[in-house]
């Protein structure tokens, strides 16, 4: 996530960097020490989606910045 937002590991935990997910579960966690995105649970497809065929889990990664 640090490489594809253009910043170094560092500004990610100094700036608050986190994950989002629409609704109550957190799917997904940032790593501090390596900035990578992970799963922060089992992810139950079927369950999460029923019987479409396309399933989408939107985020958002919010990294504060003061102006």
């Amino acid at each position: 996530v640090a490489k594809d937002l253009g910043l170094e590991l560092s500004a990610l935990r100094d700036h608050g960097a986190r994950v989002v997910s629409e609704g109550r579960k957190q799917y997904f966690s940032l790593h501090e020490k390596n900035g990578h995105l992970a799963t922060a649970e089992r992810i139950d497809r079927e369950q999460l989606c029923g019987q479409v065929q396309m399933c989408l889990i939107n985020l958002e990664i919010l990294v504060e910045f003061s102006m």
